[in-house]
């Protein structure tokens, strides 16, 4: 598989979000370097669980592990880095409260199948497209050029990792009806960051 891609702007004039990051946001994160770095490890350490529990969960489902095993190793490429990071400047991973973001998405992850499984490929593919949005703005902004670094790096995977949801989903569904559900979703996604949290996450 492929795992070279070209870094690309955010803009909510794509098929994931609807709405753009606030200024507020950025703030907030450059402001709070260490505990954004943290977040975001726990984030792609998550991301890569989410792989891992798909494949679980749909063993038998033809060409699926063979997508979502890369794209888990990758996360966890991701976490290392950051961890490195982490430990270079003197901090260490720990759990941090969570933002509604990721638990207010996922209760609207349908029960039944196979809708449950529709849900589940939109969702994460809606949580990488905001990380890369969120990770490009870093890597422009961030003050200090090895955060730039770090978040140029990482972006370059994140618009393909949301894209190899979205293929998921395609390869199993009528356009139509992931394009009607994706809109209920982004709708969601976007109410769900309108008041920013009072924490700095990644996807405060």
């Amino acid at each position: 598989m492929e795992l070279g891609s070209k870094k690309s702007k955010p803009s909510s004039k794509n098929k994931w979000l609807l709405s753009s990051t606030s200024s507020k946001w950025l703030k907030q994160a450059i402001d709070n370097p260490i505990e954004i770095l943290i977040d975001h490890a726990n984030c792609e350490r998550k991301a890569a669980g989410v792989a891992i529990q798909l494949m679980f969960r749909y063993l038998a489902e033809p060409g699926l592990a063979e997508v979502l095993s890369p794209l888990a190793r990758e996360e966890l490429e991701h976490f290392e880095k950051v961890l490195f990071l982490l430990h270079a400047r003197g901090s260490c991973l720990k759990q941090l409260p969570a933002p509604p973001y990721g638990g207010l998405l996922v209760k609207n992850v349908r029960k039944e199948e196979p809708s449950r499984m529709l849900d589940s490929f939109l969702v994460a593919g809606l949580i990488e497209a905001r990380s890369h949005e969120r990770m490009t703005l870093l890597a422009l902004h961030s003050p200090e050029e090895e955060l730039r670094d770090l978040y140029s790096d990482l972006l370059r995977s994140e618009a393909r990792h949301a894209h190899l949801y979205w293929h998921l989903a395609e390869e199993r569904f009528e356009k139509k009806i992931i394009n009607s559900r994706l809109k209920e979703l982004a709708v969601i996604e976007t109410a769900i960051l309108s008041n920013l949290h009072s924490a700095p996450r990644m996807h405060s």
